[in-house]
């Protein structure tokens, strides 16, 4: 039985018929998300929301009665995963669901929330779950800091109704705190990690850290917390790190004091030639931690060339020039990189950030475009917790990946070739995006 792709999504009942039964796409070239080559004429058997069998093309035991899809001449990959958004700071539905859908027909099929307000996070995941709006799956963290990060704007825009660093979702840590109980708290909202953010002591990020991975949650932290420095937090042991820009606070004499305090790092004391031995150091140890570098250097790019143009804009942290020397020199050390964006495009800007990233590790760090989207799909995976589940095409797996039209291991731009995605076995046609409104995004401060 031969089906276009143009069949699913013309009634909903068919689809989700479709999806339960199962379908099996067949004669495309899987890359598979591994970093392995990829290889031609394969079939993919999916059924339910489950990847159950890959081989070569009519090697399958194919339950009878199964529709089959011919992809000759596409390109199969893994969904991607932007391991850095921020959905609702402060809450609005309309202009969360607007990102996601941009996001889920632009090929991301998970995304990892970075700390908001959860009562909305929570219920945009489980809307995700149910099918009830287009969506990547959403993972999210709880998040910890010091008391004088609480007079923070964002903080109040996200914790309404309960008194600041009481929230579950966002509580302060001090000298006194139950930090067992603290990270109980956090369980409770469904986070699978806590966030370690700012203005927070070695020995507090360590205890942090420690009790976390005790009640079975993951840590994501910055890179450097203000003021325990990048080596301090390295050595507590977090999952992933953020920011490969913060990371050169560590050739500073002494840290910052506070988040707050938003000097730039100093580029000027990274070596002048070759690989920065300080950093060496601290990706030495990352690596041998297994630690993921939630790098988001396109950020720091793209606000270059605003700041070319309004040279009044505040300056960041670091440069885009910085970003691009410290993710390179983390990737060539080992570490594992993956694709975190913390930013949010315009609504006429079709596709969504994480493409971005992707080009800046291929552009601009130099990585090969099969290394970068192992970054994108099996290193966000396991950044997210969600290794076992997601992140490359393989049996027991989600039924999530992108069927493009042209190789992106050849041009890494192909990435935006995409004519459908399949998340949990459902297929979303490109052809049905609706382009993001401005009435959508402007609503509130979303800094």
């Amino acid at each position: 039985m031969m089906l276009g792709l143009g069949l699913f999504g013309s009634s909903a009942a068919a689809a989700e018929r479709l999806r339960a039964e199962g379908n099996l796409y067949s004669d495309a070239t899987i890359i598979d998300g591994t970093g392995a080559p990829p290889r031609p004429h394969q079939d993919l058997l999916v059924q339910g929301d489950r990847i159950m069998a890959v081989g070569a093309t009519g090697s399958l035991a194919v339950p009878e009665g199964t529709p089959r899809i011919d992809l000759s001449g596409k390109f199969v990959m893994p969904g991607l995963i932007d391991t850095h958004v921020h959905l609702a700071t402060p809450p609005d539905r309309i202009r969360a669901e607007a990102i996601l859908r941009r996001n889920l027909y632009g090929g991301v099929t998970a995304v990892r929330d970075m700390a908001d307000d959860l009562r909305s996070v929570g219920e945009l995941a489980r809307a995700s779950l149910a099918g009830e709006i287009e969506a990547p799956d959403i993972v999210y963290a709880a998040l910890m800091a010091g008391p004088d990060f609480f007079r923070d704007d964002r903080v109040q825009a996200v914790s309404k109704g309960v008194p600041l660093g009481k929230a579950p979702w966002m509580q302060s840590i001090a000298d006194d705190t139950d930090i067992a109980m603290a990270v109980t708290l956090a369980r409770g909202t469904s986070a699978s990690a806590i966030k370690i953010y700012a203005d927070l002591p070695a020995s507090r990020v360590k205890a942090i850290t420690e009790a976390a991975h005790k009640q079975g949650m993951m840590v994501w932290t910055h890179s450097s917390v203000f003021p325990a420095r990048p080596s301090q937090v390295i050595s507590a042991g977090p999952d992933s790190v953020s920011h490969a820009c913060y990371l050169a606070y560590e050739l500073q004499p002494v840290n910052l004091a506070a988040y707050e305090d938003r000097t730039p790092i100093r580029e000027e004391l990274l070596s002048k030639d070759g690989d920065d031995p300080v950093m060496a150091r601290l990706f030495s140890d990352m690596r041998a931690r297994g630690i993921v570098l939630d790098a988001t250097g396109s950020l720091f790019v793209a606000e270059d060339v605003k700041r070319l143009k309004d040279p009044t804009r505040r300056k960041l942290r670091c440069t885009g020039n910085a970003a691009i020397r410290l993710t390179r020199q983390a990737w060539k050390a080992g570490v594992a990189i993956s694709t975190g964006t913390d930013t949010s495009f315009e609504a006429a800007h079709p596709w969504p950030e994480v493409h971005d990233e992707l080009i800046f590790l291929v552009r601009d760090v130099g990585m090969p475009p099969l290394e970068a989207i192992k970054a994108a799909t099996l290193v966000g995976a396991r950044a997210a917790g969600r290794e076992a589940d997601m992140g490359s095409i393989q049996p027991g797996k989600l039924a999530n990946f992108l069927i493009l039209r042209a190789d992106p291991v050849v041009d890494i731009d192909n990435i935006r070739t995409i004519e459908a995605v399949i998340k949990r076995g459902r297929s979303y046609q490109r052809t049905a995006f609706r382009a993001l409104t401005s009435d959508e995004l402007d609503h509130g401060d979303h800094d």
